[in-house]
């Protein structure tokens, strides 16, 4: 039954928003389900490999319609493309005249009534609309900054074009902004943050937050629990996320090469499993140091976080809501997690999870749990309870329909 009062959508997202299982997919997912309980939705996106492409099925299930191209731009290429023609790099990495082309025609075939463009390198597949047609903008996190942050300090090409980036991003950003009728961003954090560098009133930039699939990621759902082989003997610390993304490589090389040196001092036969698919050589390189396990990809994420004694998020550049964060916490695990990656969650640190602000403080708040089971037990019954009271997607999104129409 959709909400009516609209015509149609024509959603567009930087990739096939299945399966919900990596940070970017699991909110295009759900915003994908909302919108069609709104309106008819028509559906553009990418695909990065042969198993995206094979969910093309399952999306043409839920959309209207949809276009799914493959895409193989190198970053190489896409880099140079965007010095020569004043774009930044991420915006050149995903354009393809086809999906111009798509939406062109989708936009003069259907009824549509809105737009939402989901990340900022779709924003440019968005033409001249007509009166009576919303652009809604969804960037979820402010994209140049994290740009911004990879080239401070950072010598040789690859810091001048990381801050390249974050400067040309940023004007993209705004001008993108600038003519959307509203901008959504994964926190209110994060929307203040580009309110403050944009100009832009609260009218224009709004918060619309991630959420948790609670049912899925709940200690009392179905899953397969991990053997005893697997599990260990010894405590079991765990990380989780996509592995050949930078701020995670950096996060858990710094968490086995600092951290994990000082808690296998009191506990010898402890463990950092490192679960996330695509692990790069660096990743798996950390897989020889003691105690430091690489499963990559696993077909069910939650028997790890089920049997981890203290589930570790120690990411130096971070944005927005980290999905990981939530899905631990509603998994009722103790959570132990930077400033950074803990930034734009509603909760109470030292209630919720614990915070640290270092690689030593990490060490020292893990062996805290460790050493007190029943604390760690109650810190993850209270994030359980967080969770459900703030983090249902049903929640987070109930604002969706209001944006959608105006």
């Amino acid at each position: 039954m959709k909400d009516g009062g609209i015509g149609e959508i024509l959603f567009l997202c930087h990739r096939v928003p299945f399966p919900p299982d990596r940070g970017d997919k699991i909110r295009s997912h759900n915003l994908l389900r909302r919108l069609c309980d709104i309106a008819p939705v028509h559906v553009g996106c990418f695909a990065d490999d042969a198993r995206d492409m094979g969910f093309a099925t399952e999306l043409g299930d839920m959309a209207e319609s949809h276009k799914v191209i493959p895409r193989n731009n190198s970053r190489m290429l896409a880099g140079l493309k965007g010095l020569a023609n004043g774009q930044p790099m991420l915006v050149a990495l995903f354009d393809h005249p086809a999906m111009h082309d798509w939406a062109r025609m989708i936009l003069a075939t259907r009824p549509i009534s809105a737009v939402v463009a989901y990340s900022a390198q779709m924003a440019h597949f968005v033409p001249v609309l007509t009166a009576g047609q919303r652009f809604v903008m969804d960037f979820v996190d402010l994209d140049s900054a994290k740009y911004t942050a990879y080239g401070e300090g950072q010598g040789g090409p690859l810091g001048w074009i990381n801050r390249r980036e974050g400067r040309v991003l940023l004007d993209f950003e705004k001008a993108v902004a600038a003519r959307a009728d509203v901008s959504t961003f994964v926190s209110e954090a994060e929307a203040a943050l580009f309110r403050a560098v944009s100009g832009l009133g609260a009218d224009k930039v709004r918060p619309l937050e991630n959420g948790v699939a609670l049912d899925y990621f709940s200690p009392d759902a179905q899953f397969e629990h991990l053997s005893a082989d697997e599990r260990g003997a010894g405590p079991l610390l765990v990380f989780t996320g996509q592995m050949d993304y930078r701020p995670n490589i950096e996060a858990v090389d710094s968490f086995a090469k600092i951290s994990m040196p000082v808690i296998r001092e009191a506990y010898p036969d402890a463990r950092f499993a490192i679960v996330g698919r695509s692990p790069t050589p660096v990743v798996e390189a950390l897989g020889a140091l003691p105690g430091v396990v690489v499963t990559g990809g696993v077909p069910d994420v939650r028997g790890w976080l089920a049997a981890a004694d203290v589930v570790v998020a120690p990411l130096r550049i971070a944005r927005g809501i980290q999905n990981k964060v939530l899905e631990a916490m509603a998994m009722a695990r103790p959570v132990v997690a930077s400033a950074q990656a803990s930034e734009g969650i509603d909760v109470q640190w030292d209630r919720h999870l614990l915070v640290a602000s270092n690689a030593g403080q990490e060490a020292s708040l893990v062996l805290k749990l460790l050493s007190d089971p029943a604390k760690a037990a109650e810190l993850g019954r209270a994030a359980r309870a967080r969770m459900v009271e703030r983090y249902d997607w049903s929640a987070t999104l109930s604002g969706l329909p209001a944006l959608i129409r105006g």
